[in-house]
Order: structure tokens, then sequence, then C-alpha cells
């Protein structure tokens, strides 16, 4: 089989191709150009360019379904050479816009939320990822191949920025060698030159993985999917909050290096009659005191299968507006994809579902 050359990064391939400004020519084609073959790549010689063929690929996933929002947001579900999935969605966040002359004031904002593993050794009771267990880490050249391919299919240009977040399949920090690696090559300047500000790793907890994040310094952003402020209710729908608890996890944050601009993020998945009541937003409160922190309040997407309900819109606003009122910034993810698989694991089950039927 042959070797993904995204997985290296351009100082590895300028060791192995030769002079080593080549290398910087193959990423421009790869990351500038969005190439689909080698032979494309012609001022480089051609038998480097046949060499290069023979051993490398640079497409290790094929889009396999797309689902369609109303809202713009374009769920992906990509086959793996060894016949896995992943997903990743495109989210435009803010639409272009035009003075009353027609000048383009600016381009549509776009996150790329992405997956790091197949499956998921977390466990948590609401998500359906998790159903599924854990298969494997993604290589590094898989999980930049997701903003590739996306890229490529929207005609998003390679000068176009896009916001990435590591909050699709998986845990990233269970797979924190080759995710951090997919941060540097993301922020090659030869490659999609997405700056580390721009990427927000998003984990469940996992404290010593945070430390070690944090004195890897990369410059990325961080994400906490808290969902409880009590262990007993956190254990019940995170089970890896046994090994790591809200304690520890409190304590690895307020050590992580923060750009002074930035915030830590933490995920707070509101479920009904769960964790949506104002004694959990009383405890919040109390538990991020002394963190530049902000709380993104996320609705439940209920899936089948699930137990847990969506929550009163009353609710989530009213746990909102108490952060607020003592002094912790705080958003409501605005729901996107509603009228498709938006949550993790649902575009893969539905199509296994269709490819059962289909066979039976």
């Amino acid at each position: 089989m042959k070797e993904n050359i995204l997985d290296l990064s351009k100082e590895e391939l300028s060791q192995i191709i030769k002079p080593s400004f080549r290398a910087k020519q193959v990423f421009q084609w790869i990351y500038h150009k969005y190439v689909h073959s080698f032979e494309e790549m012609n001022n480089l010689p051609k038998d480097l360019r046949t060499s290069l063929e023979e051993k490398y690929t640079f497409t290790p996933l094929q889009i396999v379904k797309i689902e369609n929002s109303s809202d713009g947001s374009r769920k992906y579900l990509f086959s793996l050479h060894d016949g896995y999935t992943v997903e990743s969605v495109l989210l435009p966040m803010k639409k272009e816009e035009f003075d009353e002359e027609g000048n383009l004031l600016h381009h549509t904002k776009y996150t790329i939320c992405i997956s790091s593993q197949v499956g998921c050794k977390i466990g948590c009771s609401f998500c359906l990822t998790a159903k599924e267990g854990f298969k494997r880490n993604l290589s590094t050249g898989e999980i930049l191949a997701q903003v590739l391919e996306i890229k490529k299919d929207n005609n998003i240009a390679q000068n176009r920025r896009v916001n990435i977040v590591y909050m699709g399949m998986g845990e990233p920090l269970d797979n924190i060698q080759n995710v951090s690696k997919a941060v540097s090559i993301f922020a090659d300047l030869d490659g999609l030159a997405i700056s580390p500000r721009r990427q927000t790793i998003s984990t469940s907890g996992l404290s010593s993985q945070i430390k070690k994040l944090g004195l890897m310094d990369l410059g990325v952003l961080l994400a906490i999917s808290l969902h409880a402020v009590d262990d007993k209710l956190r254990e019940e729908l995170m089970p890896i909050n046994k090994a790591y608890n809200i304690e520890s996890i409190i304590n690895a944050v307020k050590e992580f290096p923060i750009d002074a601009r930035k915030r830590v993020m933490f995920e707070y998945l509101m479920m009904k009659n769960v964790n949506d009541d104002i004694a959990s937003a009383k405890k919040l409160v109390k538990l991020l005191d002394g963190i530049k922190s902000k709380v993104n309040l996320i609705y439940f997407n209920p899936h089948f299968g699930s137990t847990y309900q969506r929550p009163e819109e009353k609710d989530v606003k009213a746990f909102q507006q108490y952060l607020i009122d003592h002094g912790v910034l705080c958003t409501i993810r605005q729901s996107k994809g509603l009228d498709i698989s938006a949550a993790c694991g649902q575009l893969k089950e539905k199509t296994k579902k269709e490819l059962e039927n289909d066979h039976a």
C-alpha cells in the first residue's frame, strides 16, 4: 500500500526529496493548488513525479456521502483505506456581505469540525460515536485530509482561512501525537496556513494529556467538554470522570498556557431535567472562579435510541443569564444542521442502516 504523503511535515519531506526546495513545491501543489495527482506538478522533474506517484498518495480518504442543511451546514462521511468511516462538518459561521455598491465587504467565514479517531474509548452515555467502540487512531494525514477535501469540495480558496475544531469523532488528546503534528502542518505557510489560534482542541478532560499539550505550547485554543458540575453526574454521563475527575481537570486548565486575548472554552451540553437547572449554574460559577473562561451552552441534539431530551429554550436562557449576571462569559451555541444527521455518528449510523436495508 502506498504511504500517505500528508503524514509528512515539510521538514520531513525535505529530508526525503532532494534538493530540499522541492518539498516546498510539493506542499504548495497539494495545499495551495489542490491538484489531484503528482503528474500535475509540472515544475517538478518527470522522474521525481514518477517516483512520488509510485510511493505516495495524498488522497487517504474518499467522500462517501454528503448531507446538506438548509442553514448551509454540510455533513461529510469519509471512507478510509481500511473500510472504516469518519465524519466531518462544514459550518458557515458568517455569510459574505456586500456594501450598497455591490463590493465585497468580507467572505463567508467557515468552521470545519474534524474527527481524530475511528470510534472512541471515552464512552459518553449521550454520544452515538461511543456505541461503536474504539477502532483506531487517525493518522496525521487522515486528519489533515478532512479539511483539504472539504475546502476542495466547496471551492474555498487556499488563502481563505477557516477555523478548525477537533470536536468530531474521537478524543483528540487520546491521539495527541498525530493531532499535535496536524496542528503544526496546518499552520505551515506553504500549506493551508491555518494559525494555531484558529484551531481548537476539544477534550473530554484527560488531565494528564491537557498538561502534556500545555507543555507543547502549540498556541492552540482549548475546549473542555464539561457537561456536569459534580463528579456523580459526570461519571454517569462520562465514565472517564472516574479516572479524571472535575478537580483534576480544573487544576490542569489553570496551568494551560493561553494567549492573553483568549479564553478556555467550557462546553456544556444541556439535557432536559438532567443538568439544566439553576442549582447547576450556581455550582458552575463557583467551579470556574479564577479561570479566564467562556461557557458555551449546547442544546442536546437527540438521536435514535437516546434517553436524553432537548432542553427547553427558557431553561437554557435562564441558565445563561445566571452565569452572565455572576461574571461568567456565556454564549448559547446556535444549533446547526438540525434537518440533517448533525450529531457525531448519526450520518455514519444512518448510512450503515441504509446499506443493510439495500442488502436485506
